[in-house]
């Protein structure tokens, strides 16, 4: 697609080249059967040289190509109303070339804000201040919690505050498709206070996308989703319903950093030897989920009752079940799994994730 991109602009541009050469007589150009000023000559080649542009920074993967786009198609769309007659068919490539610019400057404009909101994110970072972990840390809480814990080698280490990771991701956007699509995504957590900051890029098909934010701050969280950046498909804020599934989303996730078990916001309820109720309440908003662990003491899969959006009127049984362990950064984690609704006719496994990178900090 991009490849195309660069032969249609780099064609349309030449196209203007001959416009000026044929206004200072250097060449015939008889798909203009009009004569053409030298002063409208300068300005075909003006745009041949800002088309050429738009390609130069097109092949270099430039994230600013469409501004020099737009500008040509602007002024080369003028010269076309004026030749009219004969150039009339130029208005299909500017449309295509400008609707590839829209696209291009909405994903640059949506990668912005994206960079912006987790630069807050992190700037709220607490300093945890916390000293090394240990049994006598985790005594009061529920048994399995604390094998867990000390399974999953968080004992001995200071807590984390904010995690980085990056997924790859297969997802079902209903419960009829049969065929996985694939995705990309890149999170950042803070655990104190309780946010993260989530985004998706995933392939419908070989020309559409789909590019979506999750972000829990403040208590509050917000779900945007958007077809290739630029039109809009999902758009969930100011929900209390919304906020607690997005609080839940950051509780079952602390499995990927164990050490926020320990938060003043959480409290644990021990259900039997291998489960435990944590709750998570945070600037008003409140919601828990069901830890269970096998007999090693290993994440085994998190159980709420979640809201699956915020038109829903009764929350759904909402599953994230662990289906590999291995060791980062000297911690035990789930890198492997997968989330399930449980619905009337059977569960519905919509996401299957594996974390590719992993990073903590601690301050």
């Amino acid at each position: 697609m991009r490849i195309a991109l660069i032969i249609l602009i780099a064609l349309h541009g030449i196209i203007h080249l001959f416009g000026f050469l044929k206004a200072f007589n250097l060449a015939k150009f008889n798909a203009i059967s009009q004569p053409i000023s030298k002063t409208s000559g300068l300005l075909w080649l003006i745009l041949f040289i800002v088309f050429a542009t738009a390609v130069s920074l097109l092949i270099s993967e430039s994230k600013i190509w469409w501004l020099p786009a737009f500008l040509a198609v602007i002024g080369s769309q003028l010269l076309i109303i004026n030749f009219w007659h004969d150039a009339k068919f130029g208005t299909i490539l500017n449309l295509i070339i400008l609707v590839s610019a829209l696209i291009a400057y909405a994903s640059f404009s949506f990668n912005n804000t994206i960079a912006a909101e987790r630069s807050i994110l992190l700037k709220n970072t607490q300093t945890n201040g916390a000293q090394v972990i240990t049994e006598k840390t985790i005594s009061e809480l529920p048994v399995s919690v604390q094998k867990w814990l000390k399974n999953n080698g968080t004992v001995g280490k200071r807590p984390v505050s904010n995690v980085h990771l990056k997924q790859a991701l297969q997802l079902k956007l209903n419960p009829e498709q049969e065929n996985w699509n694939t995705g990309k995504a890149e999170q950042y957590v803070t655990t104190h206070p309780p946010a993260f900051h989530w985004t998706i890029n995933t392939k419908i098909n070989s020309i559409f996308s789909i590019v979506g934010r999750d972000k829990f701050e403040a208590g509050n969280g917000e779900m945007t989703i958007k077809l290739l950046s630029l039109i809009p498909v999902a758009d969930a804020k100011n929900s209390h319903k919304v906020n607690q599934a997005s609080l839940q989303r950051f509780l079952a996730e602390i499995v990927w950093f164990p050490s926020a078990s320990l938060s003043k916001y959480i409290t644990w309820q021990p259900i039997n030897s291998y489960s435990a109720k944590a709750t998570l309440e945070y600037n008003g908003t409140k919601g828990s989920g069901e830890f269970h662990f096998d007999e090693n003491g290993n994440f085994k899969k998190f159980v709420a009752m979640r809201f699956k959006d915020s038109n829903a009127i009764e929350p759904t049984k909402w599953m994230v079940n662990a289906t590999q362990i291995e060791e980062r950064n000297g911690i035990k984690i789930p890198v492997a799994c997968e989330a399930s609704w449980e619905q009337e006719n059977g569960v519905w496994t919509w996401l299957k994730l594996k974390i590719t990178e992993i990073n903590y900090n601690i301050m």
